[in-house]
C-alpha cells in the first residue's frame, strides 16, 4: 500500500514540474539598444546638409563647396573659345594655391597650383612678363640620382650639392609646359598638385590646366603672383 502511495505522489510531483514548466512564461527580451546619439562632427553635418544653390557648371557653383582645397579645373568654355596671347594674363593666389587664366577681369580658367614649400623654397610675389616657353624641359637643378646599374639611390636631389656615383647619372625633374618667369628659375609648369606649398619655387600647375595656359599665353604674357 505503502508503496502505490509512493508510487502516486512522485507521479503527481512530476505532472506538477511538467505543467509548472509548460505554462511558466518566457524569459524578458532585453532592453533596445539606445538611438546613436548624433554626429557632433561639424563637417560631415554640412555635407549631409549640403545643398548647393548655384547652378550647374557656373564659377559660383564650383567655388560654393570644397574650395580652395579642391584639385578641380573650371573652365568657361565660351570665354576660352575666344582667348588668346592677346588678351590674356595670369594670376596666381599662394594662399588659396590658385592659378587664374583671365581674359580682362573675368576668369576663363580656374585650376589648382603648388608653389613654393614655405619658409624654405618660398614663391617670390609680384609682377613678371612671360620670358620663355618650352614644351620639354627638365630642371637642371633638382631631380634624381642614378647609380651605375641604373638603380635610383637619391630622390629630390640637387645637383649643386649632391655627388653622382662614378657612371651615374643627375637625370632632372620634369616641367613641361615651362613658362619661365625670372632669371634665377622660377616659372610655371605642369607638376604635381596634390600637396600645396610643395615646390622649390616654381609654381607647378595642375596637368588638365597648363596646357590651356601654354597655348593661350606668349612670351610678354603679363603673370601676377599674390601673396
Amino acid at each position: 500500500m505503502s508503496c502505490h502511495r509512493t508510487s502516486a505522489l512522485v507521479s503527481s510531483l512530476l505532472i506538477g514540474a511538467f505543467l509548472l514548466s509548460c505554462s511558466s512564461a518566457p524569459p524578458p527580451l532585453p532592453p533596445p539598444l539606445p538611438p546613436p546619439l548624433p554626429t557632433t562632427d561639424l563637417a560631415k553635418i554640412k555635407k549631409a546638409i549640403f545643398v548647393n544653390p548655384y547652378p550647374p557648371g557656373t564659377y559660383d557653383h564650383f567655388r560654393a563647396k570644397n574650395y580652395p582645397g579642391t584639385t578641380r579645373t573650371w573652365k568657361n568654355e565660351s570665354l576660352l573659345a575666344t582667348s588668346n596671347s592677346l588678351n590674356t594674363h595670369v594670376k596666381i593666389d599662394i594662399s588659396d594655391q590658385r592659378g587664374f587664366l583671365m581674359v580682362g577681369k573675368e576668369v576663363a580658367m580656374d585650376y589648382r597650383v603648388s608653389s613654393g614649400r614655405r619658409n624654405k623654397y618660398d614663391t617670390p610675389p609680384g609682377q613678371f612678363l612671360i620670358t620663355e616657353k618650352l614644351k620639354d624641359k627638365r630642371s637642371n637643378l633638382y631631380g634624381t640620382i642614378y647609380d651605375a646599374a641604373g638603380e635610383k639611390i637619391k630622390i629630390d636631389a640637387d645637383s649643386r650639392q649632391d655627388e653622382v656615383p662614378e657612371g651615374g647619372e643627375f637625370r632632372g625633374a620634369p616641367m613641361s609646359y615651362w613658362m619661365r618667369l625670372t632669371r634665377d628659375g622660377i616659372g610655371m609648369h605642369k607638376g604635381n598638385v596634390s600637396s600645396r606649398w610643395a615646390s622649390h619655387g616654381c609654381i607647378r600647375s595642375h596637368y588638365s590646366a597648363v596646357p590651356i595656359v601654354f597655348l593661350k599665353t606668349s612670351i610678354g604674357t603679363p603673370v601676377s603672383v599674390e601673396p
